[in-house]
């Protein structure tokens, strides 16, 4: 009983003591809405985000191609420089990797499985 009188009281207090109802808070934006990714992005976020929309993948952030790995259709490994190291997985379930140097030119051979990979030169965007 006293429990139901107490929150009355206070229900009543509580909406009689307002002059004025509060604003709601808004956005400070134009639209009027949140803000997208694209919006919010800012400096190599946002340099990302146009060339993906593009269709480009400056970074390699997406998965790569799959080549059939032949001496006419060799897997292209990018590199800023004339050689790189590579890592070749030769069969599905196989544990070990075989690393070996690949330098820029015509394509090359694992020295394990015998697929063909090739470097191509890539120019990072910024």
């Amino acid at each position: 009983m006293a429990a139901r009188l107490l929150l009355r009281s206070a229900v009543k207090a509580a909406t009689t003591c307002r002059v004025a109802p509060i604003p709601a808070l808004s956005r400070g934006m134009a639209a009027g809405g949140i803000p997208t990714d694209e919006e919010q992005a800012t400096g190599l976020e946002k340099i990302i985000m146009r060339s993906a929309k593009e269709g480009l993948d400056p970074y390699g952030l997406l998965k790569p191609k799959e080549y059939a790995g032949s001496k006419a259709d060799p897997n292209l490994v990018p590199s800023v420089t004339n050689k790189r190291i590579v890592g070749c997985v030769c069969e599905e379930d196989n544990t070990a990797v075989v690393w070996f140097w690949l330098q820029a030119g015509e394509a090359q051979r694992c020295p394990s499985c015998g697929s063909h990979y090739k470097l191509v030169s890539h120019e990072l965007p910024h």
